[in-house]
């Protein structure tokens, strides 16, 4: 499944008070993930593909330390490129592969005219690791993908409070890499967490 089965309504296009908004990916402790591509259809039905693909974002702490249950109230803006050219995002499709339980999956994620309005919203906002005030934007889009298909997105900007956009289920792609088999690129710390306490599914 591909945007260029999608149509497009028009609309107005934005006043960006940026150059460019950024698209960043993170996954759960251990729960290693590829992105294949990440697709971006903004406000004014333009499409730009593979605004992102590599890896996610991630911490795999020896010694099984880390906590993948969850989400953070507040996350990181997650490895990412600045989607230049683009208006505001209204679908962004991900396919990607879980490390974690060896399955490709894909996802729309949709944005609505009041989580882009918020986009464009400056906050003041005091940046203590600068000790200085500034004009902040929710100019990054952040997207948690975890096994079993979850994806979960945030909008965030520097030294401000994430707005959640909403939680997302994609759905297996059967003509996945690897044909269902044990990723060999899964980290030793992540294959030894998930051998010993499994993958939390329910937690995400």
């Amino acid at each position: 499944m591909v945007l260029t089965i999608i149509l497009i309504s028009g609309s107005a296009c934005s006043e960006l008070p940026y150059d460019s908004w950024y698209l960043g990916f993170g996954s759960p402790n251990y729960m290693e993930a590829w992105i294949e591509t990440a697709d971006v259809v903004d406000v004014r039905g333009q499409t730009f593909y593979r605004a992102m693909s590599g890896t996610t974002s991630i911490n795999t702490p020896p010694n099984n330390l880390g906590r993948p249950h969850g989400w953070p109230s507040n996350p990181g803006w997650g490895a990412g490129k600045n989607v230049t050219g683009a208006d505001l995002p209204k679908i962004i499709y991900v396919r990607w592969k879980s490390y974690a339980d060896s399955r490709t999956y894909e996802v729309f994620i949709t944005l609505n005219d009041e989580q882009r309005q918020a986009m464009l919203k400056g906050e003041k906002a005091y940046c203590a690791w600068r000790n200085t005030w500034i004009i902040s934007y929710l100019k990054g889009v952040v997207i948690g993908l975890a096994p079993g298909g979850i994806a979960k997105a945030w909008l965030a900007g520097p030294c401000i409070e994430s707005m959640e956009i909403g939680r997302f289920t994609g759905r297996v792609v059967k003509a996945g890499p690897d044909a269902g088999q044990p990723s060999p690129r899964l980290r030793p710390e992540s294959r030894t967490y998930i051998e010993q306490y499994g993958i939390p599914y329910d937690s995400w």
